[in-house]
């Protein structure tokens, strides 16, 4: 099984996303957050496999999120 955290700050595309992740049976969509900040603190608390990032991002930009949780 493969953890997935989505991070999006639409709705409407965190959804579809959710939608089309959650077909395969050998994802699991582990959590979903809506800024960078919360993205950071959710890889750090959930230990995903697969981060799913927009770079648009309130707070703080994916870039600056996907930096800290490579660092």
């Amino acid at each position: 099984m493969i953890r997935v955290l989505l991070v999006e700050d639409s709705a409407t595309m965190r959804y579809h996303l959710r939608e089309s992740l959650s077909a395969d049976p050998e994802l699991q969509v582990v959590g979903e957050a809506v800024d960078g900040g919360q993205a950071v603190e959710m890889v750090r608390r959930l230990r995903p496999d697969v981060v799913t990032m927009d770079m648009m991002l309130p707070t703080m930009s994916g870039l600056v999120a996907t930096e800290h949780i490579m660092a």
